[in-house]
């Protein structure tokens, strides 16, 4: 409890009075008279303050949110008396808020709801405290903050609304909108799919001599990409995932993009799992079927990049032990040079058993950095370092190719197209 603005100024006023029987213009009785009034008032209206009863809060928001989007919150508030207050909910800190506090009039055994907006920051799990309320005391002397309202916990997910656009359109259309461009080959794949009557355009391998022979007209076999296949998705959450573009970091990034991909291997009839390494591990085997995506979801919603070193070793040592069957594995990480040899071991590794993508992240600013024009000394410097950097990530990748490595140089932008690209291209040529 705390004094208001009008016990304040009748203190002052108080204080002021005081000098009148300091010069003898009013007696002394008179003022200390006045002195046991206000403090008779003030005791009143605290304790008629401390009588009323806190207001009921009832807070409306989902238990999951998908980080980055705006979300409406509804506060429900059920008062006996008729209050004038003020309202702050007491979200998690660092969500940015839009129309905190709140004043507001509550009518005596009313209810009244009020609305803000708040966008989640941060993936994780988090805990709304409650919500704080300013409550005047009827002559306004005292000013009480009391904490309504039982705390409220939520989980906030990668933004899943691409995912619920994607839904509505063909999977050819999804890659298309997703930034993949998607090579036509009809009629070849590795599953047999069916017969039909012979295309300008087939090859003789894909006729079918023996229905042709009974049709009497040229008949060719149509296949369809192999299904039932393994996607491995390994995303590092070491310090190299900390670089921030575009408001997310880059492991949000490779996280994000990893569910598009995901979301198209399940609808291709593919298993999909997911393996986290570096700062915090977690391993989803590969599953296929409606509920996997909402299972890799639910397991990755929580990961956070840190400030530690990846293992790839480890890393790989990890994946050769868990996934036996061979799979397309696709490593979203940013490659430096002094990661190269550490790397490159660990794709080997890989390699004996499974198909290896590296997707190598690479900041935007550099790219800006090379495009812009140079007019003194201190940018030609910047350029050259950019420069010289750029090379030295180029010659990491390209030992990567050298020894067969699917690679990878991507902006955080270009990364969910790329990856469903080299998906489509590695299911469309067989190389599983």
């Amino acid at each position: 409890m705390r004094p208001g603005m009008p016990l304040l100024a009748l203190l002052a006023l108080c204080a002021l009075a005081g000098v009148l029987p300091a010069l003898g213009l009013a007696p002394a009785w008179a003022w200390w008279l006045l002195v046991a009034l206000l403090v008779l008032l003030a005791a009143v209206d605290a304790w008629r303050l401390r009588a009323i009863p806190t207001p009921q809060v009832e807070r409306r928001l989902a238990d999951v949110l998908p980080v980055g989007v705006p979300r409406e919150v509804q506060l429900e508030l059920r008062s006996v008396p008729a209050l004038r207050l003020e309202l702050a909910d007491l979200h998690p800190p660092g969500w940015r808020a839009e129309g905190l506090p709140l004043r507001l009039s509550l009518p005596a055994h009313g209810v009244a709801r009020v609305r803000y907006r708040l966008v989640p920051a941060a993936r994780g799990s988090f805990v709304f405290e409650g919500t704080h309320l300013r409550l005047p005391s009827p002559w306004r002397l005292w000013r009480a903050l009391r904490t309504a309202g039982q705390p409220q916990q939520v989980r906030v997910y990668p933004d899943f609304a691409p995912l619920a656009k994607l839904a509505l359109f063909s999977a050819e259309q999804a890659s298309l909108l997703v930034g993949a461009h998607v090579r036509r080959r009809r009629g070849e794949g590795t599953d047999f799919r069916q017969l039909r009557e012979y295309r300008v355009g087939d090859s003789l391998r894909q006729v079918d001599w023996k229905a042709t022979a009974r049709a009497r007209k040229l008949v060719s076999r149509e296949y369809q990409e192999e299904r039932n296949q393994q996607l491995m998705l390994v995303v590092d959450t070491g310090r190299r995932m900390l670089a921030s573009e575009g408001g997310l970091s880059h492991f949000d990034h490779a996280l994000n993009a990893a569910l598009v991909v995901a979301w198209l291997a399940l609808r291709q009839g593919d298993a999909v799992g997911l393996l986290a390494s570096g700062a915090g591990h977690r391993w989803i085997p590969p599953r296929r079927g409606p509920g996997a995506l909402q299972g890799l979801l639910r397991a990755s919603y929580d990961l956070q990049p840190q400030a530690v070193a990846t293992d790839y070793l480890a890393l790989a040592d990890a994946l050769a032990l868990r996934q036996r069957r061979r799979a397309l594995v696709m490593l979203c990480t940013n490659v430096r040079d002094e990661d190269a040899d550490d790397l490159l071991a660990a794709v080997r590794l890989l390699q004996r058993r499974h198909l290896v993508c590296v997707a190598s992240l690479r900041e935007q600013e550099l790219d800006q950095a090379l495009a812009t024009e140079v007019d003194d000394v201190r940018g030609a410097i910047r350029a050259g370092a950019t420069a010289a950097y750029l090379a030295q990530r180029a010659q990491a990748h390209e030992a990567l190719r050298r020894h067969r490595v699917m690679t990878l140089d991507v902006t955080a932008a270009e990364l969910p197209g790329a990856l469903v690209e080299r998906y489509l291209a590695v299911k469309r040529d067989g190389l599983l």
